[in-house]
């Protein structure tokens, strides 16, 4: 098991980033922490975007791409924001190739922040 810390993020607890084990690497839930580990909530879209930038980082620091993605788990705080979380997230998926994916509501996130998106990817080259 190969743990994988991305600069710039600091988990808020005792867990990694990511771990990858063989071909699989498994990112844990990110929330829109900035580098200096302040929530961004100025707005939902600057929310959506950071957790989308964490989570694109997390993919680097293993050489992967959001298409290697094969799994995600996007939890909500209002299911209101769905749409709002739908049109940012297909951006990250330019050719329409998407993971396979569940979006769940819940009472509250770390930091009292509004979304959290996790996810497997799978690396072909091992």
């Amino acid at each position: 098991m190969e743990v994988l810390r991305p600069a710039g993020l600091t988990p808020v607890g005792p867990y990694s980033p990511a771990v990858r084990v063989g071909p699989w690497v498994f990112l844990s839930g990110q929330i829109a922490l900035n580098e200096q580990g302040e929530l961004v909530r100025t707005t939902l879209e600057a929310e959506i975007a950071q957790v989308l930038t964490n989570l694109k980082a997390v993919l680097k620091a293993a050489n992967l791409e959001p298409s290697h993605l094969v799994k995600v788990s996007i939890f909500l705080t209002d299911m209101a924001f769905f749409p709002m979380v739908n049109a940012e997230y297909e951006k990250l998926f330019p050719d329409g190739r998407y993971p396979a994916r569940e979006t769940v509501a819940v009472a509250a996130l770390p930091k009292g922040a509004r979304i959290e998106i996790s996810g497997i990817a799978y690396d072909p080259r091992g």
